[in-house]
């Protein structure tokens, strides 16, 4: 039989290799952890997600490691390539556009490449992936994450680089992306300083609209419907359209009529009438 001092030390012995055993499937398989993010069905069997809590809804878990990345060449403020050849284009955010092809240079556009570009100097990254991994043009959508913890894609955000531009279902860093947006904007840093970003009211769109990413104010004076979208009318010009299945993000679309709110995004052109669609609560201040 045993003495009890050897049974403890047996005991410690198997607990210490259960730890061990852990701590190396943790160095070998991608971390989960549950998120900010739900997700839930209807009746029909459609998917949606939140970045809210819904009584039907589970929280979504989210894969990650912790590989660490050099950055091999940034192409603008918010795209860059890893030293494995892969292309990244930052989650949760744009920034704006450098000259490339017949597309001319958006104000901004170089400074947030040049303070990206800083930034990434003598650092590795590693990625964190939200719901999506990649996007129609195969590059992988990511979080950028430096050696000192940064998540680049909210600092950009927070220097007033960038703007927040949520693509739903990935929603895991909308409170902090808004957070960080507001500050910016307080603050009047970087575009929110910049005339070409002033907010334009409704009633001053010409036919030419407004080049890139638009900042647009007015009355929602109606609401109407079709087949695939919910549109908010603020005059005969003009009108916000909302894709049904994201409808369920926003709060009821009737409580935005005869109050006058700030969209974000890129204007649609058809003939003299344009459009902008909007994913989520977010882009309408």
């Amino acid at each position: 039989m045993l003495q009890p001092h050897t049974q403890g030390f047996l005991f410690r012995m198997s607990h210490y290799k259960v730890l061990i055993t852990g701590l190396l499937l943790a160095l070998t398989l991608p971390a989960c952890a549950e998120s900010n993010v739900y997700e839930w069905q209807d009746s029909a069997g459609g998917a949606h997600y939140s970045d809210a809590y819904h009584p039907q809804a589970k929280r979504v878990t989210l894969k990650s490691n912790d590989a660490l990345y050099t950055v091999k060449t940034v192409y603008d403020g918010d795209t860059v390539q890893l030293e494995d050849g892969r292309k990244i284009r930052f989650l949760g955010i744009n920034t704006p556009e450098i000259q490339h092809r017949n597309k001319a240079a958006e104000e901004g556009g170089y400074e947030a490449k040049a303070w990206l570009s800083q930034k990434l100097q003598n650092t590795r990254v590693r990625l964190e992936f939200d719901v999506e991994n990649t996007d129609k043009y195969g590059r992988t959508l990511a979080y950028l994450v430096t050696e000192n913890h940064e998540v680049l894609n909210i600092s950009l955000v927070k220097a007033g680089l960038a703007a927040v531009s949520i693509f739903p279902p990935n929603l895991l860093y909308v409170q902090e992306l808004s957070a960080a947006q507001q500050y910016a904007e307080q603050h009047q840093l970087g575009i929110w300083k910049a005339a070409s970003y002033a907010v334009i009211p409704v009633e001053r769109l010409t036919n030419t609209g407004h080049f890139g990413w638009t900042r647009l104010v007015g009355k929602v004076q109606s609401i109407r419907e079709s087949d695939k979208f919910i549109f908010l009318v603020f005059n005969e010009q003009f009108e916000v359209r909302i894709e049904r299945e994201s409808v369920s993000l926003f709060p009821d679309l009737k409580s935005y009529v005869g109050k006058v709110i700030e969209v974000r995004g890129w204007l649609n052109k058809n003939k003299d009438h344009f459009s902008m669609l909007i994913r989520h609560p977010s882009a309408m201040i």
